[in-house]
């Protein structure tokens, strides 16, 4: 089963590029600077810029905006080696690794804001 989330955001090719280089997403289709769709394993992110349809006002007014605390996660096999290599590409780190019953976690933000989880099970 494929899972698809849309992560509305404000610079698709910023966006592509955090996904793609940063954290190993496979570029499947890109409309423009409208949308992108990528992959990882079973699971499909579309972005969706200013432009795209998913972006357009609610009947009541109000426009889908990048961020919040909604969140993909991805598991990672060394949560402290991905972290370097995030702290050496520049990128936001929200919080330091938290550890759980289940195993640690931190939480990264995309070019726009989006909330990423990295999780590295027991």
């Amino acid at each position: 089963m494929t899972v698809s989330v849309r992560y509305m955001v404000s610079d698709v090719s910023a966006a592509v590029a955090f996904y793609r280089d940063t954290l190993g997403f496979t570029l499947e289709q890109q409309f423009g600077p409208a949308m992108a769709i990528l992959s990882r394993g079973e699971m499909r992110l579309w972005l969706a810029g200013p432009l795209s349809s998913a972006a357009k006002p609610m009947p009541d007014g109000r426009a889908p905006a990048p961020g919040g605390w909604n969140r993909i996660v991805l598991e990672v096999a060394d949560l402290a080696a991905m972290v370097a290599a995030l702290r050496a590409q520049g990128a936001v780190l929200l919080n330091d690794i938290v550890s759980g019953p289940g195993g640690s976690q931190i939480l990264v933000a995309d070019p726009s804001g989006n909330v990423v989880e990295l999780f590295q099970p027991r």
